[in-house]
């Protein structure tokens, strides 16, 4: 179906809808467009955007955004938690049917690729493992080096050893607790994989990706930080910091949470910060783009200028 000069009627006839794409890159305003035209929820498909701790650093819908259209999973799991993919895609699991009898379409939107991945292809989930061996591995990590650690791994596992690096110090250690805490090695669970949530090629999904210019990305990049910071992203870098949580959690690796704490203690002046964070930002955008590109298939449509082609119906 051709979202360039196709009918009201015809984009009526999608029940899901994906929208991937580098941050900044207009998908949250597509979603609200199109939830608002169809009567749909949104759901969300960014890692970092489930923390509760982090709306303005993230940029997160506002409370106003959140009032005019159902928003699902935002800003529902608190920072100290390691959220993972197979975290995301159990809780979209479970909101699903509902999501499907409440409302006419489900609007899946957000920039991380392995969310649509696990969505669409099905997930090798590996069970979580103990926070206590994690640190304890971590520590000998530090201690001794990745090839005391690698030779233990070829000892316990010599496949999955194969396939790491001698140096790769965090892929031993993931290796070595999974194996440690299940009694089966990590490639095993790997190719242990769930069945697709949604199917693309069913007829009633369409998924997107939007594919701006670098120039007018990276000018929205640097707008919407910007803005993240006089809405308050300042203040809330202070309170995450005050915390003190494990620096190795996602949320702590948020782009602009590093930055701004520079500012926060002196180490930088804001502007320096902010400026760093912009770098960041664009980097990232341009890492998924690249994802995109060589992960999503031809089954993925792709639009620039924020969807402004998706959305002539």
């Amino acid at each position: 179906m051709n979202f360039n000069n196709g009918t009201e009627q015809t984009v009526r006839a999608y029940k899901t809808i994906l929208i991937a794409g580098p941050t900044a890159s207009g998908k949250s305003g597509l979603a609200m467009t199109l939830a608002k035209r169809l009567s749909g929820v949104i759901v969300n498909a960014d890692s970092m955007q489930v923390y509760s701790d982090l709306r303005h650093v993230t940029a997160r819908p506002t409370v106003e955004e959140e009032a005019l259209v159902p928003h699902r999973l935002y800003g529902t799991i608190d920072a100290a938690q390691a959220f993972s993919t197979g975290a995301w895609l159990r809780k979209v699991e479970k909101l699903l049917p509902q999501m499907r009898e409440e409302y006419e379409t489900v609007i899946f939107v957000g920039g991380t690729g392995l969310y649509f991945n696990a969505l669409t292809q099905g997930l090798s989930e590996v069970p979580e493992t103990p926070s206590d061996l994690r640190q304890n591995l971590r520590k000998q990590l530090a201690d001794l080096g990745p090839e005391e650690l690698y030779a233990q791994l070829q000892t316990e596992d010599g496949v999955g050893a194969a396939l790491l690096k001698p140096n790769d110090g965090q892929r031993i250690v993931r290796a070595l607790e999974v194996l440690r805490h299940t009694g089966k090695p990590l490639h095993y669970w790997q190719s242990q994989t769930s069945k697709p949530l949604i199917e693309i090629d069913n007829g009633s999904t369409k998924a997107i990706v939007l594919t701006p210019e670098k120039a007018e990305l990276d000018l929205k990049i640097a707008f919407r930080f910007g803005q993240m910071v006089e809405a308050g992203a300042l203040d809330e870098v202070k309170s995450l910091i005050s915390r003190r949580l494990d620096p190795q959690l996602p949320s702590m690796k948020a782009i602009g949470v590093k930055e701004l704490g520079m500012a926060l203690s002196g180490d930088i002046a804001l502007p320096n910060a902010i400026d760093l964070a912009v770098i960041a930002s664009r980097q990232y955008a341009k890492r998924q783009a690249t994802w995109f590109r060589g992960q999503m298939d031809f089954r993925w449509g792709r639009f620039g200028h924020a969807g402004a082609e998706f959305l002539q119906f």
